[in-house]
C-alpha cells in the first residue's frame, strides 16, 4: 500500500499497533484480510481528513457506528466531511464502522474493539436491542461517551440523542394521507427496515395512532423487516400485497423505495400517494420523477454536528453550549428538493 502518512497516524486512525500497521503496509505474513482492509480504510479516512491533520488543537478520535444501507451511510459520511472543517470545539478524527446488516454479536464486538483500542466518543445508529443497551452501559462505566443519532436507545445511559422527533414525523405523514384520503376506504402499505430501530418504531406508532384518529376507515398493512435493502424489501412488499384491496398508497419509513415501487409495478399497482424519509440520492431522483410525492427530511449535518458537540462538551468542566438535539421534520416536495 502506497501512502504519504506517518505510520503513527495510520495506527491511530486504524486503532492498531505500529507493528500491526507496519506488517499490513509491507505485505508481511500473519496479517488477516480484515486487518489489511481496516488499514486501507484508515488511509482513505486520512485522505479525507488531510486538511485537519496539520491544524493544532485538541484532537479527538470519534468512532461512528452505523447499521444502514450503503446509500444512507454514504450520506452520513458526506455530512461528516462537511461538518468537520467548520467544527471549532476540537479537531475531530472520525473512524467509520458501517454495516448494511449486522447481528447483535457483530455490533457488540465492534463496540468492544473500539473501547479496547481507545476512543474519545462513539456516535451510534443501531438497533435498540438488549445486547446493545448492555454494551452502552458498559461503555458509560468506562467514561466513554455514547451519542445515539437518528434512532435512539432510550432509557440507557447514553450521553444524548441527536436526531428527528420520529413520533411527530409519523403523525406528519398521517396528516398528509388525511389530506388526500380522509373519508375514503382502502389500504395503505407501511414499511420499516426493522422495528428494532427505535426511530422507525416511533414513526410507525405515531402514524398508526394519528391515522386511526383521522382516517379510521383506512386499513394499514405492514410489510416491515427488509432492512431497507432492495431484494429483501421487495420480497416483504410482494408478500404483503397478497389479497390487498383498494390499494391507495405507501408510507415508507425505512427506505428501499425503488424496490418497493418495482414490487408494486409487478402487481400493476400505482400508489396515489407515496411518503418516504431521507433525502438520499435515490429518493431525490424518485421525487423528481414523480414516483414519490413527499419526503420527510431532517438535516443529517445538523444532527451529527450536535452529536460532536455533545462529545466535545463531555470533556469540558463548564456547562455545554445549548444546542438543539431533537429536531422536527421538514416536508420536501418536487418544488423544494435540493439538487445535491
Amino acid at each position: 500500500m502506497v501512502n504519504k502518512f506517518l505510520h503513527k497516524e495510520i495506527a491511530q486512525q486504524a486503532g492498531f499497533s505500529l507493528a500491526t500497521v507496519d506488517r499490513a503496509l509491507h505485505g508481511r505474513a500473519n496479517v488477516s484480510t480484515r486487518t489489511i482492509q481496516r488499514v486501507k480504510l484508515a488511509l482513505e479516512e486520512l485522505v479525507e481528513q488531510e486538511g485537519q491533520l496539520a491544524v493544532r488543537g485538541q484532537r479527538m478520535f470519534v468512532d461512528i457506528v452505523v447499521e444502514a444501507p450503503k446509500r444512507f451511510s454514504d450520506e452520513v459520511r458526506s455530512a461528516v466531511q462537511y461538518i468537520l472543517p467548520r467544527f471549532s470545539s476540537a479537531i475531530i478524527r472520525p473512524r467509520y464502522h458501517f454495516f448494511e446488516e449486522a447481528t447483535a454479536e457483530k455490533i457488540v464486538k465492534t463496540l468492544k474493539n473500539i473501547s479496547a483500542r481507545g476512543s474519545q466518543g462513539i456516535i451510534l445508529k443501531v438497533q435498540n436491542i438488549p445486547e446493545v443497551r448492555n454494551e452502552i452501559t458498559r461503555l458509560t462505566k468506562l467514561k466513554l461517551p455514547v451519542v445515539t443519532v437518528f434512532t435512539d436507545c432510550p432509557g440507557t445511559e447514553r450521553l444524548a440523542y441527536a436526531g428527528l422527533n420520529n413520533e411527530n414525523a409519523g403523525r406528519t405523514a398521517a396528516y398528509l394521507f388525511a389530506q388526500r384520503f380522509q373519508g375514503q376506504t382502502g389500504t395503505v402499505l407501511t414499511t420499516t427496515s426493522h422495528l428494532q430501530f427505535q426511530g422507525e418504531d416511533a414513526r410507525a406508532k405515531g402514524f398508526a395512532h394519528e391515522m386511526n384518529r383521522l382516517c379510521p376507515n383506512l386499513d394499514l398493512i405492514d410489510a416491515s423487516g427488509g432492512a431497507g435493502l432492495a431484494l429483501s424489501t421487495a420480497s416483504k412488499i410482494t408478500d404483503a400485497l397478497q389479497g390487498i384491496n383498494n390499494f391507495l398508497g405507501v408510507y415508507s419509513m425505512g427506505g428501499g423505495n425503488a424496490a418497493i415501487l418495482m414490487a408494486l409495478k409487478a402487481k400493476s399497482l400505482v400508489p396515489e400517494l407515496f411518503v418516504a424519509h431521507d433525502l438520499d440520492r435515490e429518493n431525490r431522483q424518485l421525487l423528481r420523477q414523480g414516483h414519490v410525492h413527499y419526503i420527510l427530511h431532517h438535516e443529517l449535518q445538523s444532527n451529527l454536528d450536535c452529536a460532536f458537540q455533545h462529545i466535545a462538551s463531555f470533556y469540558k468542566s463548564k456547562v455545554p453550549t445549548k444546542f438543539e438535539s431533537i429536531v422536527d421534520v421538514q416536508i420536501i416536495t418536487i418544488h423544494n428538493c435540493p439538487r445535491a
